[in-house]
């Protein structure tokens, strides 16, 4: 995969040589470049921003450099643009694995208010736009996104992840957050591990972390209960979930209703 990465802050993005991802470039699996959006300006000050039309607060980024740099990076197949903006989709698990399918990702991290919208409607005729959110809260600038979606996406490649087993049972993997995790000491503290955990029987501790990461769900993340489809789980899974105050309605899992003798 090729990745480029476009900011007026490249040495924010160094994490991105550390840990796997670093290895990956090292190993040639990823094809990674980070590229300085000044670099595409022309005048000497080197500026990329202005006050916006029709006023308010702030600076935009200007449309020029940014067409000048996306079109440097741009090859003759059509990458998948990606503007991380608090105005775009929320990433998600799901995308992270379409996106690992791609051949080439740009990424352009833009800072202030924003880029100006031209960009995006005048990338349109190259790339495939993509505004993409890590949440409903707002950053200073891209980088901290871009660090994010290009580990999710990048530790999916094969040869990244040294065992891509670990990669099946992770959360989200199949709409569930991952089940508690430990090892030695089976005693630290005064706190044991689950007995299950010692015990070897295979079936027993499959169905213990099965039974964990509904409880976790269901504790944590119950938006993500209410996706599942109800019929694609087993009679154990419902019952736990009943145990957790859950019940099967139109075929999706919801808070069950109060009980008429409370």
């Amino acid at each position: 995969m090729r990745i480029d990465v476009v900011s007026i802050f490249p040495e924010y993005l160094a994490a991105l040589e550390l840990s796997l991802i670093g290895k990956a470039r090292q190993d040639g699996l990823l094809d990674l470049t980070v590229h300085n959006l000044r670099e595409f300006t022309a005048d000497r000050h080197r500026t990329v921003d202005d006050t916006p039309y029709g006023g308010g607060a702030g600076m935009v980024m200007k449309p020029e450099p940014w067409a000048q740099a996306l079109e440097s990076v741009r090859q003759d197949a059509r990458p998948v643009l990606i503007v991380p903006s608090p105005a775009g989709a929320v990433f998600t698990q799901a995308m992270a694995h379409e996106l690992a399918r791609e051949e080439h990702l740009v990424f352009a991290c833009g800072r202030y208010e924003g880029i100006d919208e031209r960009v995006l409607e005048w990338a349109e005729g190259s790339f495939d736009v993509r505004p993409l959110s890590l949440g409903d809260y707002v950053l200073n600038g891209g980088e901290v996104a871009v660090l994010a979606i290009v580990e999710a996406v990048a530790r999916l490649l094969p040869g990244v992840v040294g065992n891509p087993e670990s990669l099946v049972e992770e959360s989200h993997s199949d709409g569930l957050l991952e089940y508690p995790v430990y090892t030695k000491p089976s005693s630290w503290r005064g706190l044991d591990i689950p007995e299950v955990l010692l015990s070897g029987n295979h079936a027993r501790i499959a169905r213990f972390r099965r039974d964990e990461q509904l409880r976790r769900t269901a504790s944590r993340r119950p938006d993500l209960l209410a996706k599942l489809d109800a019929g694609k789980l087993t009679p154990a899974d419902l019952a736990v979930l009943a145990a957790e105050g859950y019940t099967v309605v139109h075929g999706r899992m919801a808070p069950a209703p109060p009980s008429s003798d409370s």
